[in-house]
């Protein structure tokens, strides 16, 4: 046998070898308890099976329109960015609205938001469309004065009245509020993040590294998946914020919707989806940093004093869950 004959065969041992070495057991228990707790997201949101091209380009078009609001300077885009890397939010505490002043929560990312259960952080409004009405006459946030002076400015630009006719070929009077609303949310359904836990959950077992592994696994152990469950990791319940240890606020949240007394300091969940790109964190956005966000989760939610290391595990498997368009 001569050297290249050699050579190659050497090189074909080796590649079968690294064929054969698959997942160890431990991973490969794991990614089923990955796939049993969690599950990977889908790859399309609730109702977007009856989105058409024409709907959603529409519906793009209109969160990015800054005539939505009263002084022409802001946009569904402004607080909640999608363009390029920005993953759904304009990462600033609170947002400021039209004419400067700041709101009291955070804004939420719009990322995978049609998956939630509920919209907004107490939950008043029940899926994207609905949400997508509030802030265009929110005094504090786009300032419209009325639906009506909405429709009065759209239809009086050239493009939109037959942008909306295409959108809405059987509506007898395409260019509504409502209708503004459900293309704005038809756009929305189409930002499914994909992330490398959905590949390990999936069956890549090379998406997550040894630590992130490491990291899910405290992140269970820890009891954090007791409210960040599901494939969202949270956005499908509400819980009282310092439900062990009280936590500083003003914010009555679910209550100011429902009037019920036990309601008080009760918010929706937060998903973890995109949760390293997303700061500052909590309702009020007084939280810089995503190891402080899980040191005082731990603390208010769980009633623990989290160990360093236990943090770094959990923040750097949090790093998994982010759109890989967006980390890329």
């Amino acid at each position: 046998m001569n050297l290249n004959r050699l050579t190659t065969s050497f090189f074909l041992l080796v590649i079968l070898g690294l064929v054969a070495c698959g997942p160890s057991q431990e991973t490969k228990d794991l990614q089923l308890k990955a796939k049993q707790m969690f599950g990977a997201l889908p790859n399309k949101m609730p109702g977007s099976e009856n989105d058409t091209e024409a709907l959603i380009s529409l519906g793009k078009k209109l969160y990015f329109e800054t005539k939505l609001s009263q002084n022409n300077t802001q946009s569904c885009n402004s607080c909640h960015n999608v363009e390029g890397k920005a993953a759904g939010v304009d990462n600033l505490p609170t947002s400021p609205g039209a004419f400067g002043k700041s709101g009291d929560r955070n804004s939420p990312t719009v990322l995978n938001a049609g998956f939630h259960f509920a919209q907004f952080w107490d939950g008043r409004a029940p899926d994207l469309k609905a949400q997508a009405k509030g802030p265009i006459l929110n005094p504090g946030e786009m300032a419209m004065p009325s639906e009506a002076e909405v429709i009065k400015k759209l239809k009086a630009e050239a493009d939109y009245p037959a942008l909306f006719a295409k959108a809405f070929p059987d509506a007898k009077d395409a260019l509504t509020y409502d209708n503004l609303a459900g293309a704005i949310a038809a756009f929305e359904r189409t930002l499914v993040s994909s992330s490398r836990f959905d590949d390990f959950v999936n069956g890549d077992h090379k998406a997550l590294s040894p630590e992130e592994q490491a990291g899910l696994n405290t992140f269970v152990a820890s009891g954090c998946s007791s409210c960040h469950n599901g494939n969202l990791f949270g956005g499908n319940s509400y819980r009282k914020i310092g439900q062990v240890n009280a936590y500083g606020t003003t914010d009555l949240g679910r209550f100011n919707v429902t009037k019920d007394p036990s309601d008080k300091f009760f918010f929706k969940v937060p998903s973890l989806r995109n949760v390293a790109l997303t700061g500052p964190y909590f309702h009020d956005g007084k939280v810089a940093s995503l190891e402080e966000a899980v040191k005082k989760m731990a603390y208010h939610q769980l009633g623990q004093t989290m160990k360093d290391e236990d943090t770094t595990k959990i923040v750097k498997f949090l790093g998994s869950l982010s759109d890989k368009t967006k980390t890329n």
